[in-house]
């Protein structure tokens, strides 16, 4: 069938990307699903980081390919699995699992080793690809979604079904800022009552850990970041308390560093108290390096902790977040601050790079 979608076309463009143009939203030729996978109609899809960070070249992956991994839509299609239907609503999440490597079997605390291949790869899980320019050039898929795009083919294994009163925006961002900020909340930070959790970087990713940490009873939230803007809107979504790096003079047991910067996570360990666990969840460049003393680890017994993906199984964790968003605990829908369409892309990614988004959707 042809769609409509954004196509990276160069890596490491010049900025602002609004002129230099590296993505190009153009039509496109979408293969019918194979063998466990579906056709999805997409409703709404956020522009994050990791977006950005195939656009500028921190994180290498193949073009050209259609972006976009942070997406919700309506299935069309189904191709040999019997769980879902034509008309359900879904999650797209951007690591399917295989379920049966040993990653797979520690309970989220490791990327799946296949689902890690493909979406190095630019394929989907069963390594097809299912994009082609009319003239048949082979465009490869970003982190198996693809979701910047009227529609996507994706593996039954990288989409959960959600309800029909979850609305498609609040969906698209359940797949990853929540996944990955709430889920370094609840499954590597753990955090008890009374205690303090601080978040470093106040993006997408950084807010969601926030909500996330106020849904739960008698826990004190510090929101950490360099700009005024950002603490205001954390202040205004119940933070606790706010500081800027220089001026942060507090500990908390639980720290998530949601930046992707050397600085952000020396930031964070510093903030971490005696007997307190360190999460990062931000990607930082390959090359990225940062100081630290082993001996504070050891002597003040504090824990490192990397958390892909929120250290999430995504089919277990979106219905968790589901509760708490219906339970009025979790309204991520405020985490929106602005609505784009397709042709925007660029534009977007430059608003993402400036640091002036916390997430942007765009709605088809």
């Amino acid at each position: 069938m042809h769609i409509r979608g954004a196509v990276l076309e160069s890596i490491g463009a010049a900025r602002p990307y609004s002129a230099s143009r590296p993505i190009a939203v153009t039509e496109l030729e979408l293969a019918d699903p194979g063998d466990g996978e579906l056709l999805v109609r997409i409703e709404a899809a956020g522009l994050c980081h990791s977006d950005l960070s195939v656009v500028d070249g921190n994180r290498v992956r193949p073009i050209p390919m259609l972006l976009g991994h942070e997406a919700a839509g309506i299935v069309e299609k189904v191709c040999g699995t019997s769980d879902l239907a034509p008309g359900q609503r879904v999650v797209m999440t951007f690591l399917p699992r295989c379920g049966q490597c040993r990653a797979c079997a520690t309970d989220g605390l490791a990327p799946c080793i296949p689902g890690s291949a493909a979406n190095g790869a630019g394929t989907l899980l069963s390594g097809a690809v299912r994009l082609a320019r009319p003239n048949t050039e082979q465009v490869l898929h970003h982190l198996g979604v693809s979701g910047f795009a009227t529609h996507a083919v994706v593996d039954r294994r990288s989409v959960v079904p959600v309800d029909d009163d979850v609305p498609a925006v609040v969906a698209s961002l359940l797949g990853c800022a929540v996944l990955t900020g709430g889920g370094a909340v609840l499954n590597a930070g753990e955090p008890k009552p009374g205690q303090t959790v601080a978040i470093v970087g106040m993006g997408g990713v950084g807010m969601a850990a926030m909500l996330t940490a106020l849904a739960h009873d008698d826990v004190r939230v510090v929101a950490v970041d360099r700009l005024a803007d950002k603490l205001a809107l954390a202040r205004e979504l119940g933070a606790h308390a706010v500081s800027t790096p220089e001026e942060a003079d507090f500990t908390a047991e639980v720290v998530i560093e949601a930046v992707g910067h050397a600085a952000a996570l020396e930031t964070a360990i510093g903030l971490t108290a005696p007997g307190g666990r360190t999460i990062t969840v931000g990607l930082p460049a390959p090359d990225a390096r940062i100081s630290l003393s082993p001996l504070s680890l050891v002597a003040q017994g504090r824990t490192l902790i990397g958390s892909y993906l929120g250290s999430a199984v995504p089919a277990r964790d979106i219905p968790r977040f589901v509760e708490l968003w219906r339970a009025g605990r979790l309204p991520v829908e405020k985490l929106v601050s602005a609505t784009l369409s397709l042709d925007e892309i660029n534009t977007g990614m430059d608003a993402l790079a400036d640091g002036l988004a916390v997430r942007q959707i765009i709605e088809f």
